[in-house]
């Protein structure tokens, strides 16, 4: 008798084909705090397992995940009022490859002036490369809404970038 119920080796095999893709998106998302996006990470996994007898098409798995992980990231900032501060930046250096921590510093910093929703469908559109549809799906926001996300969000990123190089 065929079943429509994702199985325990299933859901692993769908996670490691996108834990990566989704650890990414994160850490840009909580912009650059890599322990954060972890934890976020591994919240948005342990939802979607015990959830995962409601995800009917194992093709739509990867949306679906990022559209658990954006909704615990968001649940997480609206109660911890999440903020980046530059000068943490010093503690998370480490011996070995000290440039690999700062490579990415002043776009995350202007990631972090975006407001929550600039931010994130920059991140799903150019870093995850999801389609204007996809991303209203995940975030739940109309796709004129999305449109007008990341029209605002590339404008305030590339002032944001600007005033930094001066």
């Amino acid at each position: 008798m065929p079943t429509d119920r994702m199985n325990r080796e299933q859901f692993i095999q769908q996670v490691n084909n996108c834990q990566r893709a989704l650890r990414r998106f994160l850490t840009a998302l909580c912009c650059g705090d890599a322990q954060l996006a972890d934890d976020i990470a591994q919240d948005a996994f342990l939802k979607a397992y015990v959830s995962c007898d409601g995800l009917k098409d194992d093709g739509k798995f990867s949306s679906w995940i990022y559209q658990i992980a954006y909704n615990t990231f968001v649940s997480y900032t609206r109660s911890k009022k999440y903020t980046f501060d530059l000068a943490a930046t010093a503690d998370i250096v480490t011996q070995e490859q000290p440039d690999d921590n700062f490579r990415y510093q002043a776009l995350y910093a202007a990631l972090d002036r975006l407001s929550e929703k600039e931010r994130s469908a920059i991140l799903l559109f150019y870093l995850e490369g999801y389609s204007i549809k996809e991303i209203a799906e995940i975030t739940d926001h109309s796709q004129d809404a999305i449109r007008q996300h990341l029209s605002r969000g590339r404008n305030n990123l590339r002032k944001y970038l600007e005033s930094q190089e001066q």
